[in-house]
């Protein structure tokens, strides 16, 4: 475990380092190609949405990792579902606790929040080691199956 991991909130000044992060996370993850300037658009706007926040982890100055929670209002709960996306490690940090410490910082900031009924994400099913990394965060598998259809615009 590295024991110099800052957590922060992103801004502005992060966008190249989100943008480079979020392209490789989906080449890595599901072999996709995303388009950089749609992307850019798409972290800009989470940067000024009051339901979006992306957080980093810092290491000497330099950002080592991301995730980025997103709200769900859940009328069965009376409350919300921080939903965590966009989970990113530089490969050279990765098994120091850069992930575990971002979680930590959510799970603390929904522990704080009364409005906070859970948290949430979702993993490609082909993903083990993500998925050994969220059951050893205390996460299950709810048992939903997530369903999707694009093409909206």
């Amino acid at each position: 475990m590295h024991p110099d991991i800052c957590i922060r909130e992103a801004h502005t000044d992060d966008l190249s380092i989100l943008v480079e992060n979020n392209l490789a996370l989906a080449k890595e993850t599901e072999s996709l190609n995303l388009d950089k300037d749609v992307l850019r658009k798409g972290i800009e706007q989470a940067l000024s949405r009051e339901e979006c926040h992306y957080f980093v982890a810092v290491i000497s100055g330099k950002v080592v990792g991301q995730t980025m929670i997103t709200y769900e209002w859940s009328d069965w709960r009376n409350g919300v579902i921080w939903w965590i996306q966009s989970v990113y490690v530089f490969p050279e940090y990765r098994k120091q606790g850069v992930f575990r410490t971002l979680f930590k910082h959510i799970e603390n900031l929904a522990r704080a929040d009364p409005q906070v009924k859970a948290l949430r994400l979702y993993v490609m099913q082909n993903n083990n080691t993500g998925q050994r990394t969220y059951h050893n965060l205390g996460m299950n598998d709810s048992g939903y199956i997530v369903f999707e259809k694009e093409g909206f615009t």
